[in-house]
């Protein structure tokens, strides 16, 4: 590997890995300080989660929107379509014994 290559994606990785634990410590932060609301927190909470997600697939797994990258972020999106509809599902089952109960 040739060291100008070598030394951009080390950079990467310590990008990706600077990001992460910001968008990991920031929401740990804001649940100890408990400044905010509770919805807001959990606002503030789900944004990091959903940044956090982006950036694991771009820095780590190496999948960003280029034309020859389609299929992994294509498989990466059925298992999370197929992971919601099994989660909504085993709480919509879940719910609904609840009630019945």
């Amino acid at each position: 590997m040739s060291e100008p290559n070598y030394q951009q994606e080390v950079r990467g990785y310590l990008t990706g890995f600077g990001l992460a634990l910001v968008l990991t410590l920031v929401p740990f932060a804001l649940v100890l300080r408990g400044d905010l609301s509770p919805l807001a927190t959990l606002i503030v909470l789900g944004g990091c989660g959903l940044a956090q997600f982006v950036v694991q697939l771009r820095f780590f797994l190496h999948i960003d929107l280029r034309r020859q990258k389609r299929e992994d972020l294509q498989l990466i999106l059925f298992s999370v379509l197929l992971l919601v509809i099994m989660a909504g599902g085993t709480i919509w089952i879940i719910g609904n014994l609840g009630m019945r109960m």
